[in-house]
């Protein structure tokens, strides 16, 4: 069974930083794409990074500069270094897995990252 399992949410003061995990189970890690997205009250849920299983990486222009997405593919875990971070990047943030070679997703149940002062 596929689990996806994020921490490392809270709250934090403008220009703070947080850093986001998320373990996978019950997948051969290194043959999945992995994701962040983020869900804001009233909004969409967006993609905030992504990286390949091959290590390439992509962020939206609002993050960009700001986020850094890694891989460990040895402790099964990928993560997201949030720095500079502004009240606008409140939201629930979410871990999503597609499988390279179907498409098949999973998603995490989700960590909430807080920004104010």
């Amino acid at each position: 069974q596929v689990q996806l399992v994020e921490s490392g949410g809270g709250l934090v003061q403008p220009g703070g930083s947080l850093r986001l995990s998320c373990a996978a189970s019950g997948v051969i890690f290194s043959r999945n794409h992995m994701y962040w997205y983020r869900q804001a009250p009233g909004k969409e849920r967006e993609l905030a990074a992504g990286i390949t299983g091959a290590g390439n990486i992509m962020y939206p222009d609002s993050v960009k500069g700001r986020f850094t997405i890694s891989r460990d593919n040895a402790k099964n875990t990928v993560y997201l270094q949030m720095n500079s971070l502004k009240p606008e990047d409140t939201a629930v943030y979410y871990c999503r897995s597609t499988r390279i070679y179907d498409g098949m997703d999973y998603w995490g149940k989700g960590t909430l990252v807080t920004v104010s002062s």
